[in-house]
């Protein structure tokens, strides 16, 4: 009974994961504090001051509807770069010779700076929502076509020959075969896809949108409201950073349930 109790006693109270994320949590918010003081709240706000300043934006009745219009982009741009990359990327990785000829065509888009592409997105869909959702799926849609392409090649050929013997439809190879043999792959590509139409949603709304965060953070830096700017900078990082972590450990369950 002592022996229980005093390995129960000597038991970390967090796990040591838990307790270096706090660390290093800490470690920032000394870091940003200690940043502001040396080049000034005008610049650079403290911790505190900007957890202020963002209650004070989201208590401001406009700022859910600003919220509103980007959760809605964002929604629809990220429902188009997931389905439709899972689509083209298995259309195209299924049938190799349109991935060779695809694939550095992809790869020369992907690595284009987008804002380039912008004139056309308006020129094509006008101002509005249906740009910024353009402009999100844009960003996001080419990375999820390129892993999911990988992953479609990289299936052992006996799962294909087994679907094929099985008499299997093509609906059902695509089902049953294709997407569960490249599943850890594909859920990678989501992750970055993700990240990538935030970013894009974000882009359009700061050029060309008289709505959403992306047009507050756009009308803050014109009028030079540096704690605002860093508040919703914060905000965004918040988000994405939770968004991103529970992709992360889904990404991880998925690798060790179906990865190799």
């Amino acid at each position: 009974m002592a022996d229980a109790l005093a390995a129960k006693s000597s038991r970390p109270i967090l796990p040591k994961a838990a307790l270096d994320k706090l660390l290093l949590l800490a470690a920032l918010l000394v870091l940003w504090q200690l940043l502001s003081m040396l080049v000034g709240a005008e610049v650079l706000t403290n911790p505190l001051a900007t957890l202020r300043r963002l209650g004070s934006l989201m208590s401001d009745p406009s700022f859910a509807g600003h919220a509103r219009e980007t959760g809605s982009a964002f929604a629809v741009a990220l429902v188009i770069s997931l389905a439709g990359g899972l689509g083209i990327g298995t259309l195209l990785g299924a049938h190799r010779l349109s991935g060779e000829v695809s694939e550095p065509l992809l790869v020369g888009l992907y690595s284009i700076p987008k804002i380039t592409l912008y004139p056309m997105v308006l020129l094509l869909f006008g101002l509005g929502m249906s740009a910024k959702i353009a402009f999100g799926a844009l960003h996001g849609i080419i990375p999820v076509i390129l892993f999911t392409m990988s992953a479609v090649r990289n299936i052992p050929q006996i799962y294909l020959r087994a679907g094929r013997s099985m008499r299997l439809t093509p609906s059902q190879m695509f089902t049953g075969v294709l997407i569960p043999a490249s599943l850890p792959e594909i859920v990678t590509g989501f992750r970055l896809g993700f990240s990538l139409t935030l970013l894009g949603t974000l882009i359009g709304e700061m050029f060309a949108s008289q709505r959403g965060i992306g047009y507050l953070l756009i009308k803050s830096m014109e009028s030079n409201e540096s704690g605002v700017i860093i508040a919703l900078a914060l905000l965004l990082v918040v988000l994405a950073t939770a968004a991103s972590w529970l992709l992360l450990e889904l990404e991880r369950r998925v690798h060790g349930r179906f990865g190799t």
